[in-house]
């Protein structure tokens, strides 16, 4: 399932938990509201091997989904800061309410399968609901920050991050958020979720080597957006391609002006109805001949590119493929690329995305993770629990570090990275976090990787 490289050792060697003790515990320590005062969860858990994947716990000995457990929300008077000698105690901040409620309450499960198979017995987890408000997010990690919290997991959301950072910076404690938008990263605050900017380099790279040079992008029109232009902008610069078109949308709006932006659709039908009309007013076999093939196309001439970056998913995916062949991009000529939004299987369904190519975390390792998911938890995850793993499994590692708990950026940005269960990762000094990432083909249901994901930072070139 996952493991932790040991920064001093590299991705090669793995970091095993703690030996088997008849005894061993971790624990999650819920609001007062939860429990009598100051009584703690206890979460029994095994020893695990040192090996790459961390066998299945029995499903009885895993703590109720906490979708059953209403958490104190934002509001209630803050203690005085607590510290308990020996004790590892880590926030974990997400919007169990709200809108984004089913991701954080999903994120949360993920965070308690890490601590049944990786945490210490010393090790405490405490969860917050942060409402999805920045005002929410403040008040939360005010809280955790008063019990002694030594690291920050979460939030969610960019602006969440921001009301939280200046809070755990003032207690000279590290955050280790799930956000995607890179303004919030720096200063303590290092990012664990997927960066568009990094995905798009790794496909137009991979897409550059096998040969296409001239690119070309449907992009939203919004941050997201504007991530994927600079990483456009930056992988054909290092690979001497060309970004020839991009076009933006509003995102949830009719693209078909857009797609036939992008197509020169208009110019291209009036210059192929402009030699029909001449071959018509011609009477000979040849301009009969070519008439014929004329009249079988839509458009005349090929698009300035061979390869598009589409960086959006789900059903504005699915409402956008299938303009490009009906505006005459001929998608047997030109390569569809994406991003991590094209990481859903349910997409193999529209015959126009067959054979697009995305960066995405190898498939392996979310198979596995997904299956131990929902079967403990008796649904499937969704797409951003493994960063709730993922995060507290690298807490807990770093929790049973020689020395005591070592959470320093020293410790966080080790230049070997770790290794989890959408494979290796790393955070740089400023803040953001690089992965090893396969590149991915689009197939009815499934995914083919074509190019496996890196098991080594030192090999990575994106």
């Amino acid at each position: 399932m996952l493991c932790l490289a040991a920064p001093v050792l590299g991705c090669a060697q793995k970091v095993a938990a703690p030996p088997p003790r008849a005894q061993q515990k971790s624990e999650i320590l819920l609001p007062p509201s939860e429990s009598a005062p100051g009584q703690r969860l206890p979460k029994s858990i095994a020893g695990r091997p040192p090996a790459p994947v961390v066998p299945p716990a029995p499903k009885s000995k895993l703590p109720a989904p906490v979708e059953s457990a209403p958490l104190e929300t934002p509001g209630a008077p803050l203690p005085p800061t607590t510290y308990v000698s020996g004790q590892v105690t880590v926030g974990f901040l997400v919007p169990l309410t709200g809108p984004q409620g089913d991701i954080g309450r999903s994120l949360l499960n993920a965070a308690e399968m890490a601590l049944f198979d990786i945490a210490a017995e010393n090790f405490t987890l405490l969860p917050r609901d942060t409402g999805g408000t920045p005002e929410g997010a403040a008040e939360a990690a005010r809280e955790v920050l008063s019990q002694g919290a030594q690291l920050i997991l979460g939030p969610l959301l960019a602006g969440d991050v921001t009301a939280v950072a200046p809070l755990a910076r003032a207690a000279n404690v590290p955050v280790v958020a799930f956000s995607t938008d890179a303004t919030v990263a720096g200063n303590g605050v290092y990012l664990l979720g997927w960066l568009p900017r990094e995905q798009v380099i790794r496909v137009v790279t991979y897409a550059a080597q096998h040969g296409h040079k001239n690119f070309a992008a449907l992009i939203p029109d919004n941050t997201y957006g504007s991530r994927v232009y600079d990483g456009l902008l930056e992988a054909t610069s290092q690979t001497g391609a060309s970004l020839t078109a991009v076009d933006r949308f509003i995102p949830g709006s009719d693209m078909t002006e857009t797609v036939r932006s992008l197509a020169n659709y208009t110019a291209r039908r009036a210059a192929l109805e402009a030699q029909i009309k001449d071959l018509e007013a011609k009477d000979d076999e040849a301009s009969r001949q070519a008439l014929a093939r004329l009249k079988q196309l839509d458009a005349l001439g090929d698009v300035p590119f061979d390869a598009v970056m589409l960086a959006e998913g789900g059903e504005n995916l699915r409402a956008l493929a299938p303009l490009l062949p009906y505006y005459d991009i001929d998608t047997r000529k030109v390569q569809l690329l994406g991003t991590g939004l094209w990481n859903d299987l349910s997409l193999g369904t529209e015959p126009s995305l067959a054979g697009g190519w995305f960066a995405a975390p190898d498939p392996a390792g979310r198979a596995d993770f997904t299956s131990r998911y929902a079967a403990v938890i008796g649904h499937q995850p969704h797409g951003l629990a493994s960063l709730g793993y993922d995060g507290t499994a690298l807490a807990a590692v770093l929790a049973q570090s020689d020395h005591g708990p070592d959470f320093s950026s020293a410790a966080l940005t080790a230049e070997r990275g770790y290794a989890g269960v959408d494979g290796i990762f790393r955070f740089t000094a400023d803040g953001l976090s690089q992965r090893g990432l396969a590149v991915l083909e689009m197939q009815r249901n499934e995914f083919q990787v074509l190019d496996p994901a890196p098991s080594e930072f030192p090999k990575i070139y994106y």
